[in-house]
């Protein structure tokens, strides 16, 4: 059977590392991102793998880009087995100085937009019958955290909207599940928007002793053979969420040390 998927966010990252990691599992990918050159760089790395690579421009916080994309790939595609809502934005920076076009900004890319290309794509979904959709959330939408606020609120809302939509969906057969991620090597804090919305531009020290993207992927690919509503995927930081629910007062502990230093 042709299977067909969409990974947004496929240029650089965890959605890169993820195409690779599937590209074997597929008939067709279809990889979204913003610059198409920097997705052919993932469509040269799937070389020699059985899947075909289409790359789509997409940009999610332009809703035209959006509406475009999702048409390219239902106009060629009738069913759709496998959406990654993987595409996202990070923050530094603190909730007095932030601006509301940044809050915007990113509440328009990690929720607005997934929302949106999820809605449009859902038809093909429905028709797969055993169709999955993928989030990728982070430990920050099961806590808020310093420096994090508006990043944290849109990972928070993905889980309020796709779970509801879990519920609603279950009757088509389409699964939904949670990646909740913590610390993975890629350029997600260098990238992530400071309180006027210029670029950070700096690799937190977490984040470089994190995980690989490669091993991330790995274990993506693991949870798409799960029926596991949620997954936790990274290193010692997933402990967080765990004295979140069952140490709160060790979690807070550790929380406002942290907010000391900002």
């Amino acid at each position: 059977m042709s299977k067909v998927g969409v990974i947004t966010g496929a240029s650089s990252g965890i959605g890169q590392a993820l195409t690779v990691q599937l590209a074997n599992s597929y008939s067709i990918l279809y990889i979204c991102g913003r610059k198409l050159d920097s997705l052919e760089i993932t469509v040269k790395l799937c070389s020699g793998k059985s899947a075909k690579i289409v790359p789509v421009a997409m940009d999610l916080n332009n809703k035209e880009s959006i509406k475009k994309a999702a048409a390219e790939i239902t106009n060629k595609e009738e069913k759709i087995h496998l959406l990654v809502n993987n595409a996202g934005q990070s923050q530094r920076s603190l909730v007095k100085d932030t601006s509301e076009e940044v809050e915007a900004r990113i509440m328009q890319i990690n929720y607005f937009g997934q929302v949106q290309l999820t809605k449009l794509l859902l038809n093909a979904l429905q028709k797969a019958q055993g169709s999955r959709i993928l989030i990728t959330s982070s430990i920050v939408g099961k806590f808020g955290y310093p420096l994090r606020s508006t990043y944290s609120a849109s990972k928070h809302a993905l889980h309020g909207f796709f779970e509801s939509l879990r519920f609603e969906e279950k009757k088509n057969s389409i699964f939904v599940q949670f990646l909740v991620i913590g610390r993975v090597q890629t350029q997600v804090s260098v990238n992530a928007l400071t309180a006027g919305g210029e670029t950070y531009g700096k690799m937190d020290n977490g984040q470089a002793g994190g995980i690989s993207a490669e091993v991330c992927a790995k274990k993506i690919e693991a949870a798409l053979q799960s029926n596991r509503k949620e997954v936790l995927i990274g290193g010692k930081e997933l402990l967080m969420v765990k004295f979140k629910k069952y140490l709160p007062f060790l979690f807070y502990k550790i929380a406002e040390k942290e907010s000391n230093h900002v």
